[in-house]
């Protein structure tokens, strides 16, 4: 763990002190969950149930804010499990699923989001074509639902098929009037307007909150870091964490802290659970 400045040893403090009025958003891949060649055997950190509820005890609400369907999140993180361990200690768990457009609450228990975007289907069907075309047919595709991503990590040289792959892909989105999300070896294709920095502000207006604290690890989490820099210019407390990797390191530049991946992130909140337990002992 590295503080990047003193202000950002400073912000923490604040953020210490207002910790009762902060929500707390976390990203889940590279995160809350290792990285991993295929996404659908991502699983969460296994400390991560008890750091989080914790750290429930000690906040106003945790949010997991992630580009993967709500459900699927939900499954392969054991979260609504966490979400009744932090029921019973009376605070809520939020999770927005596809970057905002999903939502889902402890309390609410149901999954709710809109229907798929116009031109993704045509975007699908002409996808292969174009693979083929740029000699990665073996790329893996996910169909989110709501969206659709396109998976470098198990080409033979991955930087350069994603190097290769995002410019033609950003095209052809951009005919069927979606946009593209790159990630850490995925480019995700989706309708534009909902990020996760929506989700960001979503969370202060709906909860009051008065102070804001994000982790995450790579460009999708680049709206929330700014949507959580913009809070803070005005006045809120707040935190940002970037989980850092030797792949990506595109958020950096903007965090408060420094963290060695999903461990490191646990390693954060439960020393932001600990001081903020000690000052109000």
């Amino acid at each position: 763990m590295e503080f990047t400045s003193s202000a950002g040893e400073q912000r923490y403090a604040a953020l210490v002190r207002a910790a009762a009025e902060t929500v707390v958003g976390l990203d889940f891949d590279g995160t809350l969950a290792p990285i991993v060649d295929d996404p659908e055997k991502a699983r969460i950190h296994p400390d991560a149930d008890a750091v989080l509820v914790d750290l429930a005890t000690q906040v106003l609400a945790v949010a997991v804010v992630t580009g993967r369907p709500a459900r699927q999140a939900l499954d392969l993180g054991g979260l609504e499990e966490v979400g009744d361990d932090i029921d019973r200690a009376g605070k809520d768990l939020y999770l927005f699923g596809q970057y905002g457009n999903e939502r889902w609450s402890s309390h609410r228990r149901r999954v709710v989001g809109p229907r798929p975007p116009a031109g993704l289907a045509s975007f699908e069907r002409e996808l292969p074509r174009v693979l083929k075309r740029l000699d990665a047919p073996e790329a893996f595709v996910e169909d989110k639902g709501l969206a659709v991503a396109v998976h470098t990590r198990r080409l033979p040289d991955d930087a350069e098929a994603f190097a290769r792959l995002l410019p033609e892909l950003r095209d052809l989105a951009g005919r069927h009037d979606l946009v593209v999300e790159p990630g850490r070896s995925v480019i995700e294709v989706r309708s534009p307007g909902i990020h996760k920095g929506t989700a960001v502000t979503t969370l202060v207006e709906e909860l009051g909150a008065g102070g804001f604290v994000f982790a995450g690890d790579d460009l999708g989490d680049l709206e929330a870091f700014e949507a959580v820099r913009d809070l803070g210019r005005e006045g809120m407390p707040t935190l940002l964490i970037c989980s850092s990797s030797d792949e990506e390191s595109a958020l950096q530049d903007l965090a408060d802290v420094l963290v060695q991946g999903p461990d490191g992130v646990l390693e954060m909140l439960a020393m932001l659970t600990e001081d903020a337990r000690h000052l109000r002992a």
